[in-house]
């Protein structure tokens, strides 16, 4: 009696844990489809008579698929949101909450081993087999010996994310230099995913495979980061790009741009301005830059300048949730940069609340207008933007501008990502919390005639080498191919 008791109590706890569940997922994707149609400025624009029957049908095999299974909640709604082909419209987990489904754990319990004083000075005196002190760009870990001849720990002495003498890695020798790797991520919740992980550099050099690697510890900070930095990874992840700018040669510079994030452009420009304007020939390297803000690519934008443009601005949807979000970021003082950002945005909500459910250019600035400089540099005379598949959003808004110049030339293999029509992010939570919506408020004026979202745009000139998959702070074939094709161009003219 008290097991078949206990075995109905259970069976409705699992019922009521799903349905909570598959609630929960329901509620989400309601949310999603109606905020998209209500405040995307790219729904009527993707949805029309020729399409809608294709988006009404994907709704409603999705929603088929939630009803038979709960837990496919995260990739329907990823599923729904890439029909719309927008690589600014997505979904992604809120990592900035914890979550609680009932009867479900959502975060793997992390191992923690203690690590003496004594552990820790025997591990530091190691230079050879993976056990040891390792350093890593994020932190520090202990690889310590398990019981048996085969298996290893990988021990937190200090790393974002996790706790000192948690268990990060588990490592189950192949042979002396290769491994079996359970990597606990801290962004996966602590639940272990599979990988490899070597050595190499006669043991001074430990690559968890594409994600990460580490030095072993030595008695000197400036070596182990000398080392850190300039090993060439023999399993890279392509993620590491870092800023640079020297010359090359009598006649060219160079200067690697990563990101429009913040003034890197502007210092660079400003502390090389004298080397720069000595030489004929420039070289900027863009290539994984995703973008950022307009104003932080300016410094560029007026070096290369060379004749008057005409540039197409951009304009806000003003939907009833677009409106609520500008009203929220006012009172909450959410709006950065100071007053005078602070008045752009009143004036913006203002032109908004005058065309519910259309279209506006803000009367402060974003529209269509004719870019004029002051000045035309005399140096650099011709200029190579080198680029690739991971330029997207505000760097390809810089393409766009160089391309205008008469001095400049876009080198590479590929067309940039695509992504710029629809911009201006907003972020909102669904309703269960477990998940952001992010999206854009604002359409290009270039459109319907000029698009790039799924295009691009295109190199002049085609890099015959194939590309390289870890860049970090290194010159390779791609930028001695644009310093050679500039400056036999100049011989040849």
């Amino acid at each position: 009696m008290i097991r078949k008791l206990s075995f109905a109590f259970l069976g409705i706890g699992i019922y009521f844990s799903v349905f909570a569940q598959n609630s929960n997922c329901v509620s989400d994707f309601n949310y999603m489809v109606n905020k998209i149609k209500a405040d995307y400025p790219g729904f009527h624009d993707k949805v029309t008579k020729r399409t809608e029957k294709d988006l009404a049908d994907l709704e409603m095999k999705l929603r088929n698929k939630l009803a038979v299974y709960p837990d496919s909640c995260g990739s329907c709604l990823d599923e729904y949101v890439s029909w719309f082909r927008d690589n600014h419209l997505k979904v992604r987990y809120n990592w900035s909450k914890k979550h609680s489904d009932p009867g479900k754990k959502q975060k793997s319990d992390p191992q923690i081993l203690t690590l003496n004083t004594d552990t820790l000075n025997a591990l530091s005196k190691r230079v050879s087999t993976i056990e040891g002190i390792w350093v890593s760009f994020w932190g520090k870990i202990a690889i310590i010996k398990a019981e048996g001849d085969q298996k290893y720990f990988g021990v937190v002495i200090q790393q974002q994310g996790y706790k000192t003498g948690q268990v990060m890695f588990e490592f189950t020798a192949n042979n002396e230099e290769q491994f079996t790797l359970n990597y606990y991520a801290d962004y996966n919740n602590f639940k272990p995913f599979h990988t490899l992980a070597s050595l190499h550099l006669n043991d001074k050099i430990l690559e968890v495979h594409e994600y990460m690697r580490f030095v072993r510890q030595s008695n000197s900070t400036v070596y182990d980061y000398a080392l850190l930095v300039s090993y060439r990874a023999q399993f890279p992840n392509g993620r590491n790009t870092f800023p640079l700018a020297f010359y090359l040669s009598d006649s060219t510079f160079y200067l690697r741009i990563t990101d429009f994030e913040d003034n890197q452009a502007e210092k660079l420009v400003k502390s090389h301005w004298n080397e720069i304007m000595a030489r004929p020939f420039l070289i900027l390297d863009i290539r994984n830059n995703g973008g950022g803000q307009d104003e932080f690519y300016e410094p560029l934008s007026a070096l290369i300048y060379t004749n008057p443009f005409e540039s197409k601005g951009v304009e806000w949807y003003a939907s009833e949730g677009n409106i609520h979000n500008m009203e929220e970021a006012i009172r909450t003082g959410d709006i950065k940069d100071g007053e005078d950002n602070l008045k752009w945005t009143e004036v913006l909500l203002s032109a908004m609340k005058k065309n519910p459910g259309g279209f506006v250019i803000n009367p402060s600035g974003g529209h269509d207008g004719i870019i004029k400089e002051d000045t035309v540099y005399q140096f650099p005379r011709r200029v190579g933007i080198i680029i690739n598949e991971g330029n997207g959003s505000t760097a390809e808004q810089f393409l766009l501008e160089a391309k205008e110049s008469k001095k400049v030339l876009l080198f590479g293999n590929q067309h940039t990502a695509g992504v710029l029509d629809y911009s201006n992010l907003a972020i909102e939570e669904f309703p269960s919390g477990k998940y952001n919506l992010i999206y854009p408020m604002t359409r290009s004026r270039r459109l319907p005639e000029h698009p790039i979202d799924n295009i691009g745009i295109s190199p002049d000139i085609m890099i015959p080498f194939p590309a390289t998959k870890q860049l970090y702070g290194r010159l390779d074939d791609w930028v001695y191919f644009v310093k050679e094709y500039l400056e036999y161009k100049d011989i040849e003219n």
